[in-house]
């Protein structure tokens, strides 16, 4: 069959995309930008991408179209597709359908740390000899790729609230019917879709309803927003992480590299991993507790995590030119920042920290998280916004808003010249962008040389 995908360079559709591929399907794509790591990954794999929504790039005429939530009515792909009567299909429910069906589903759940959580509980049952599939909104470096289909009866997913196609303004979770889910955390986002918070709750909640009887759900219990969510009907045993719940860390170290983990009072190992901050010990408590449910022990999944090497694009070191450490990091809501600001700041201590934040996601665009975001970047010693072209909202009052030396530059050579000024050997550039950024990264490590 061939299998053409629109908005195949996102991260879930170029997964998907591999996957449909490993079913035995000729599979295309097209999208607006192609950009790695997703291109790379996706040319690996023998999959031809097309620039741009073009509807001479379904002639001649695909199969099957998978039709990815970015495009709307009024593309010219999207156009073509419904004048001509081509069948299509979103992603959340294609994978439902030919992926997920009649498989242990783990599902990861919530607004941080989907991605990173996701790919640590998938190498969690590979390091145990579980071979699991999996579909990861990012490239996990244990794996090398972002989805594979896998030969036994389980599969991990990343379980976004987003919606699922113009035509199916479900969130994509809804889809998936996970036995094993993780609920990480709950924070208003996603406001181009979403009005407020409770309307996402209400989602969560349409995905509890689907998680089976005999399934489990895993969440930290000081969270409010899962509380009420679970407060609004819930059919299945749940367990808790961190501070008063059933899975607990204890910290060995204050970055959080080394920790012991307690489940219910009882000492089950120490975790010692190239991970730092708050933040992934959290991920790592529902990890674990998510493995034990298909019946990897707690030991086993200690011994994993230390062999956990994090996701490309979070926290990910690309460069080091002169001593200046420069990461790539996927952070863009102001919690994100934080968590990954003070997660940085616990391991280097004094070392200088410069964080470049491009306002990209929908949200961002549309400044639902400009009040957070002045405190978000604390932990810095130095700030530039970057501001794009026609962004709707005052990125200078948020940068006079910092407590920390900010600064706006509409234009990556300004980036780069306000860092060669003030980067010295040591200290600690953070990109942070959930797009390419226009090459910031490769083209910061060339001036630094």
């Amino acid at each position: 069959m061939h299998i053409h995908i629109l908005g195949i360079c996102g991260t879930f559709m170029g997964s998907l995309a591999v996957l449909a591929k490993a079913l035995g399907h000729h599979v295309t794509g097209s999208d607006a930008n192609v950009y790695p790591p997703m291109s790379t990954q996706l040319e690996a794999q023998g999959i031809s991408l097309m620039q741009g929504y073009l509807p001479e790039h379904l002639t001649p005429a695909p199969d099957l179209v998978v039709i990815g939530n970015a495009l709307s009515r009024g593309n010219p792909a999207v156009e073509h597709v419904l004048n001509k009567g081509l069948p299509y299909v979103s992603g959340p429910q294609w994978l439902a359908d030919h992926v997920l069906q009649g498989r242990w589903v783990l599902g990861v759940a919530g607004t941080h740390g989907k991605t990173t959580t996701t790919s640590m509980l998938a190498w969690v049952l590979e390091h145990a000899g579980m071979s699991p599939g999996f579909l990861i909104g990012g490239v996990p470096q244990n794996f090398g790729i972002s989805a594979r289909l896998g030969d036994t009866p389980f599969f991990v997913v990343e379980a976004d609230e987003y919606d699922s196609a113009f035509f199916d303004k479900r969130s994509k979770f809804v889809h998936y019917r996970p036995r094993t889910a993780i609920l990480n955390n709950l924070e208003f986002d996603h406001a181009d879709i979403f009005p407020d918070l409770p309307a996402i709750e209400r989602q969560f909640h349409h995905l509890v309803r689907t998680i089976p009887g005999e399934g489990l759900i895993i969440h930290p219990e000081s969270e409010q927003a899962i509380a009420r969510v679970l407060e609004m009907g819930c059919w299945t045993p749940v367990q808790t992480t961190g501070g008063t719940g059933q899975w607990q860390a204890r910290l060995l170290a204050e970055d959080g590299s080394r920790f012991e983990v307690l489940f219910e009072g009882s000492a089950q190992g120490i975790v010692e991993w190239s991970l730092t901050g708050q933040h992934n010990v959290a991920n790592a408590l529902a990890t674990l507790a998510a493995a034990r449910h298909v019946g990897v022990t707690a030991a086993q999944g200690i011994a994993a995590l230390a062999a956990f090497q994090g996701v490309k694009r979070r926290m990910e070191k690309v460069a080091e030119p002169n001593g200046i450490s420069l990461y790539d990091d996927f952070a863009h809501h102001p919690t994100a920042i934080a968590t990954t600001l003070d997660g940085l700041r616990k391991r280097v201590g004094d070392a200088p920290i410069i964080a470049i934040i491009e306002p990209r996601s929908n949200s961002m665009k549309l400044g639902a998280h400009r009040d957070g975001l002045p405190d978000s970047v604390l932990q810095a010693d130095q700030v530039l916004w970057y501001a794009p072209p026609n962004l709707g909202w005052d990125i200078a009052a948020t940068a006079a808003a910092c407590r920390v030396p900010a600064l706006v530059c509409d234009s990556l050579e300004a980036i780069i010249e306000q860092v060669k000024a003030k980067a010295q050997p040591g200290t600690q550039v953070v990109i942070m962008s959930n797009g390419g950024f226009g090459g910031l990264h490769g083209k910061l490590a060339e001036a630094l040389k």
